[in-house]
């Protein structure tokens, strides 16, 4: 008998609880994974900040490994989705067979909450979400049309089965979506709301208070009486923009308004790793600390931006500097402290990693990430999981990396295929190479004196079109749970591998 896809996804996470029963919850760890939101690789005092201090996270580096080469994907939400499935965004099935901006889930992908939950863990998401779609009372693409709708952005409601309460968290506290598309707050063109499981209890919320709201959220979760392991993913919306900043924080940083917010961030770092050393928990406490994307760059929002360090690009490109983001992990006594590690990792290796740790069985769904838990304890002599590396705007390959050699694409500025997002693209005439051991700011182009190198990226480059997909491509082994076309919202789609 054929079953549904949803008895699927039930059984799947039946097994993973079947086969997770020998584990005991004394030996597994705790897991807080802090997610800043467009924070810069050069916005931490640990990675060459001078304007802003953040000793607490800091201090997790020192006494933890510092991943140098950790990748995440250009924008929010890819990047949360390749975290919480373990895969490229363009492998992950989205509702109606679709690929949105920010990547949608869909209902039946297993999530990494839900393996962990079916191991017994305690999960919660504090913060933003952003992985059900822009509501029912938004408009899909920036900027808003002119003149203003009835409603503006940011409002629901949310489908049920794309929220977090029904992907495995126990607790959502946080925003449903992000905290704006201006520099300011603007209640006209999008609203904040805060919600509490499936009610909205704030609206708008005060962008201001957003941090030290899950601050406080978080440090009652950890003081939960509830013995069960917990999960908990911290999301917070700083520092993007509009930028919110508690009043005892304004003026506290040397990089106006976006330092203070990240001072403010670091600080609340310190409250929580405070809390769980009052909770008697931090012994057995894995923290990983890192961004969704780059800085915002852009200089329409002035001085409100954060730094890449000295990589090239930012937030909404593939240039290292859009993708390439701060890393830390931290676990007392299990792996190493104060190591910087250069080796190519990427967010996608965290649901192996920690359904390595925590004893969860993996789903029967195909991953790209890989358990870089041999790297962490073993810095000095592991290499990279990865024997090649891809970047991806939307359905767009854009870019290939094998060892130090990462092959940069021809493209377009504007192109369709990228909708809004297409306007912070820059062209690329012809294929270009980089070494990034020795270049890693991508300046000095050897695509003309090594085109042997030239090729065989191309060959990865084909492979991956083969296996994923790319703008004219759907790929072999890309999901897809819904009937009817498959991404019907793409120009010119060659549907010849399906």
């Amino acid at each position: 008998m054929l079953l549904s896809s949803p008895m699927r996804k039930a059984l799947t996470i039946l097994l993973a609880a079947i086969l997770s029963i020998g584990c005991h919850a004394d030996d597994r760890p705790n897991v807080i994974i802090f997610l800043a939101d467009d924070l810069g690789y050069g916005d931490l005092s640990i990675y060459g900040a001078k304007q802003i201090s953040t000793p607490n996270i800091d201090r997790l580096a020192d006494e933890g490994i510092r991943l140098t080469s950790f990748y995440a994907q250009p924008i929010c939400g890819p990047s949360r989705a390749a975290l919480l499935t373990g895969a490229y965004p363009l492998r992950v099935a989205e509702p109606g067979n679709k690929k949105h901006p920010n990547t949608i889930p869909h209902a039946k992908e297993v999530l990494l909450p839900e393996v962990l939950q079916s191991a017994g863990y305690r999960t919660a998401i504090i913060g933003k979400w952003h992985l059900a779609g822009e509501g029912e009372k938004a408009w899909e693409f920036a900027p808003p049309p002119s003149p203003l709708p009835d409603h503006p952005g940011g409002l629901g409601p949310f489908k049920p089965e794309l929220m977090p309460n029904q992907q495995g968290f126990e607790i959502f506290f946080g925003t449903p979506m992000h905290n704006g598309i201006s520099r300011e707050v603007d209640n006209r063109r999008f609203t904040i709301e805060l919600m509490r499981n499936g009610q909205v209890i704030e609206s708008p919320t005060d962008n201001n208070l957003l941090t030290s709201k899950y601050t406080k959220e978080a440090i009652s979760f950890l003081r939960s009486e509830d013995n069960r392991p917990f999960f908990l993913l911290l999301s917070y919306n700083a520092p993007h923009t509009p930028l919110g900043v508690h009043p005892d924080f304004e003026g506290k940083s040397q990089k106006g308004r976006y330092g203070d917010a990240v001072e403010e961030l670091d600080f609340s770092v310190g409250e929580i790793t405070k809390a769980l050393d009052l909770a008697g928990k931090a012994d057995n406490t894995l923290i990983v600390f890192l961004s969704d994307n780059g800085p915002e760059t852009r200089t329409v929002l002035g001085s409100d931006i954060g730094s890449t360090g000295h990589f090239r690009g930012g937030k909404y490109s593939n240039w290292e500097g859009g993708v390439r983001v701060p890393a830390i992990w931290w676990w007392p006594d299990r792996i190493p402290a104060d190591k910087s590690i250069n080796a190519l990792t990427t967010i996608m290796d965290i649901y192996p990693t920690l359904a390595h740790l925590t004893g969860a069985a993996l789903p029967d769904q195909e991953m790209d990430g890989h358990n870089i838990l041999p790297l962490l304890r073993e810095p000095d002599s592991a290499d990279s999981p990865y024997d090649v590396y891809y970047y991806h705007m939307l359905t767009q390959l854009q870019a290939v990396r094998v060892g130090e050699w990462k092959l940069v694409l021809p493209r377009v500025k504007d192109s369709p295929y990228l909708l809004w997002l297409g306007r912070y693209m820059d062209t690329v005439a012809a294929p270009e190479l980089y070494n990034l051991h020795l270049d890693p700011e991508e300046t000095e182009d050897l695509a003309r004196t090594r085109p042997d190198i030239v090729d065989q990226l191309m060959k990865e480059a084909s492979k991956a079109r083969v296996d994923l997909g790319d703008i004219h491509t759907i790929g072999r082994r890309a999901r897809f749970f819904d009937a009817g076309p498959r991404r019907p919202d793409t120009y010119f789609v060659n549907t010849t591998n399906n």
